[in-house]
């Protein structure tokens, strides 16, 4: 079994938290044998704005592919971390650097292609590879985000490329609910969504699934799980095509926070 798990910014705040995810990623792979993971890794909760700060401290404006550059050490920072976190614990991961990945953006950045060879053949050699999410490079090797929340766009894309059996999209909220848990004591989860429902939500300012992730999707027909680390917490399966609402609530009214 080969399976994409993207690991959120909201979910990596901190030492502690690139331990508990590590730890994570170990016990997954006791617990399937059979599985090999792609695991895309955003920068740090909070990095990229702060990185965004810095360089209009400098610049005012700055120069996109400058701060694209500057971007990128974020989420190869958060690939080295998890790495090592994970090799402290005796699991033999491979680290990516953005090249590797594989994904390549036009020049207008409308649309991104795949070339996924360097990731089979680490899958080849690991059960686990550690992928930048966020970025690719443009033809000419420069270094390219691929907008803000992009590391879903990241799993998404290396996930049909790869034919993956799962693409689970990790966060610090269990997947969407009717309202914003953090905000709301009454919200409540919602199992199953249709793809074209979740587009609704995001066009209604629901931000928690990349916008381009869920059009890729949609376009893929791809199966979305969208999760915690708690094993033990609902999830949402996002769906190319609605197979049900399990509760009575209209998701699109719904607004969850990430």
């Amino acid at each position: 079994m080969l399976s994409v798990l993207k690991i959120g910014g909201s979910v990596l705040r901190d030492g502690e938290s690139y331990a508990a995810t590590a730890g994570f990623l170990q016990s997954r792979l006791a617990q399937r044998p059979d599985e090999k993971l792609v695991v895309i890794v955003s920068a740090q909760y909070g990095q990229t704005d702060a990185l965004l700060a810095e360089a209009a401290a400098i610049a005012g404006e700055p120069d996109a592919g400058a701060l694209d550059l500057l971007w990128c050490t974020g989420e190869l920072r958060s690939v080295a971390l998890l790495t090592l976190h994970l090799h402290r614990l005796g699991v033999s991961a491979i680290p990516f650097n953005v090249h590797q990945t594989g994904l390549v953006a036009c020049p207008d950045r409308a649309t991104t292609t795949v070339r996924p060879l360097r990731l089979l053949a680490a899958l080849a050699a690991s059960r686990i590879v550690i992928v930048p999410g966020f970025l690719g490079v443009s033809p000419g090797g420069a270094i390219a985000s691929l907008g803000r929340g992009g590391s879903d766009l990241t799993a998404v894309l290396l996930a049909a490329a790869i034919r993956a059996d799962a693409c689970e999209l990790i966060k610090d909220v269990p997947g969407y609910f009717t309202a914003d848990p953090h905000r709301h004591a009454d919200a409540r989860p919602i199992h199953d969504l249709s793809i074209a429902e979740a587009l609704a939500m995001a066009d209604a300012g629901c931000d928690l699934v990349q916008r381009a992730a869920l059009a890729a999707a949609a376009a893929a027909q791809l199966h979305i799980v969208i999760r915690s680390m708690d094993a033990a917490a609902p999830v949402t399966h996002l769906r190319s095509q609605h197979h049900g609402i399990r509760h009575q609530d209209d998701p699109r009214r719904a607004a969850v926070g990430a």
